[in-house]
């Protein structure tokens, strides 16, 4: 199963909630990086920040669902295109 990126966040509960709004909708919705963000700061946010990643089955679902609520970023900007 291929992960993507579908939300990028260098705010935990940011994060956190984009998430449990993706599983609450039941999609397979994880959090990524949350750790290294919130303990190396600036130099891990540099680096992709906080990442929701769904299965790429998913992916088209999550955006919407997303696109919806919150202002989700483009698979452009996630690098979500390199599965």
């Amino acid at each position: 199963m291929n992960l993507v990126t579908v939300f990028t966040t260098l705010n935990p509960a940011e994060a956190e909630l984009v998430c449990s709004r993706l599983q609450t909708a039941g999609l397979d919705a994880s959090v990524a990086n949350d750790i290294s963000t919130i303990t190396f700061g600036p130099p891990a946010a540099a680096a992709g920040g906080i990442q929701i990643r769904v299965p790429n089955t998913q992916a088209e679902d999550a955006r919407a669902l997303l696109s919806a609520t919150v202002n989700a970023p483009t698979a452009a900007e996630t690098g979500a295109d390199d599965q």
